[in-house]
């Protein structure tokens, strides 16, 4: 069954109470996990509750690009997982403030780590700096501004391009993106010699990826639209044929405002969520910059938030022109099951070098529904039970005295006896998958034949509920 999409009227903390005319479907077998992050499962929100933005906190530096082939300007990062591997990938370059010039071309280097946080600059030994090749230069050449590199995913993906780049180039005149591909993220080689996507601006960290969801690789790249910096989107069966792009679209309402880099991807706990750190960029501010944080549901149509998730308060040098960068990935660390890593950069401009800092999101912990110390109550719109809905697990935090409940009811709100919030037993501490448990137990399979839609209503006091999930039992 297809979904209509809904437009939201958002604020801050404002939501509408717009239903869908159908059930909203939880993924194919009504199992997808659902995040609180735009207002896609809500219906209402009374009392004293809202939708919280979180921000991530800061942890360590864990790159410092001191190198001579390296300096103050280095940017447009990304960074993934790959195995027991972390790879990272950024634009080498140093502007000296004194002359206005660059002092070296630019260069793509190659940093990885097996923890996430202690990175290494291994010596590749592929292209000559200052006469020397002793480097973790990984590219040189055409791209090298913003070259961005992913492992794809498909599986008809052949051995030697199962890792994919995608870079600005302008040759001769032909500007636009540029396709690389590698068998090993390290030895690159153009795909084909001229731009597959020509429609941009394109000096940003332009990227792409596979998206297993859809069955087809997607791009965002930058734009300039109403004299405004902008981001545009494409999809692509074989990573060459694209789509003619367009804009992407946000909430009414929503400011005209300056993005830079966009960070999109695919959420890894809900890879039906596309989730962006788009930069805002204020030239009327001496050309500062702020991450902030988006979602959509299709790719192409965004919810985006206004507040900036790393201001320039968190550790140190971001107030300074470009200089306060989410990097692309988001990534989860040995010793931190329950967290995810985020990185931003620091710094730009002002030292002899740059930083990268990591910052650290509780897993689906984005946005939250949190409720204050009077408590209030939400309902969600209909949900269709899907065949492996046996159980309901929820992500919360109560903090100290906070409680949860949840009553699940028929979709016009009629209560379902052992099912109300009277019968629930209230849910206290920190969880990121807890079984929600009523009078006669945590088991809902059979709701699905006699109340094959249904509704939520939480009751949360002092407490966030981030994110939920229909699960079966386990076998």
């Amino acid at each position: 069954m297809m979904i209509k999409p809904v437009i939201f009227i958002i604020g801050l903390c404002s939501l509408t109470s717009e239903i869908t005319a159908d059930p909203i479907q939880l993924g194919k077998y009504g199992n997808a996990r659902e995040l609180f992050v735009d207002g896609y499962l809500i219906s209402k929100i009374e009392g004293d509750l809202k939708q919280h933005l979180h921000k991530p906190k800061p942890k360590e530096i864990v790159l410092t690009t001191g190198e001579s082939w390296e300096g103050n300007t280095c940017a447009y990062y990304t960074i993934f997982r790959d195995g027991p591997k972390y790879r990272m990938y950024y634009r080498g370059s140093h502007y000296d403030t004194q002359s206005k010039k660059a002092t070296h071309p630019e260069v793509t280097c190659y940093a990885e780590s097996k923890d996430g946080i202690h990175w290494t600059k291994p010596e590749l030994g592929l292209f000559d700096f200052n006469g020397s090749k002793a480097n973790n230069i990984v590219w040189k050449g055409i791209g090298t501004h913003c070259f961005v590199v992913f492992k794809d995913s498909n599986p008809k993906c052949k051995h030697e391009a199962r890792y994919k780049g995608i870079a600005r180039g302008r040759p001769q005149g032909k500007k636009g993106l540029y396709v690389f591909q590698s068998p090993d993220g390290i030895h690159w080689k153009l795909i084909k010699n001229k731009p597959v996507i020509t429609q941009g601006a394109f000096d940003s960290q332009n990227l792409a990826f596979w998206d297993s969801h859809t069955q087809q690789y997607r791009e965002y790249h930058r734009t300039f639209t109403n004299g405004k910096r902008a981001i545009m989107t494409g999809t692509s069966k074989d990573f060459i044929h694209w789509t003619n792009p367009v804009l992407l679209t946000y909430q009414k309402g929503i400011p005209d405002q300056h993005l830079y880099t966009n960070a999109v991807q695919a959420y890894s706990r809900a890879p039906h969520l596309y989730i962006g750190f788009p930069t805002r960029y204020l030239p009327e501010q001496g050309s500062r910059v702020e991450p902030t944080f988006m979602v959509s549901r299709d790719g192409l149509n965004f919810h985006r938030w206004l507040e900036p998730v790393v201001p320039e308060s968190a550790p140190k040098d971001r107030n300074g022109n470009r200089s306060n960068y989410m990097t692309w990935g988001h990534v989860e660390i040995p010793g931190r099951s329950n967290h995810l890593s985020v990185y931003a950069t620091e710094a730009y401009y002002t030292g002899p070098d740059s930083r990268v800092r990591r910052f650290e999101y509780r897993k689906d912990g984005f946005v939250s529904i949190r409720g204050g110390t009077k408590g209030g109550k939400l309902v969600t719109k209909p949900i269709a039970l899907g065949r492996l809905a046996e159980r309901l697990t929820l992500n919360y935090k109560s903090a100290k005295g906070g409680t949860l409940r949840v009553a699940i009811e028929e979709s016009n709100g009629k209560p379902i006896p052992n099912f109300t919030l009277e019968n629930c037993k209230s849910l206290k501490g920190d969880s990121l998958h807890h079984t929600v448990v009523w009078k006669n137990g945590p088991d809902i399979s059979a709701l699905r034949h006699q109340h094959p839609v249904v509704r939520l209503k939480f009751e949360i006091t002092n407490a966030d509920l981030y994110a939920l999930q229909f699960q079966p039992w386990l076998r």
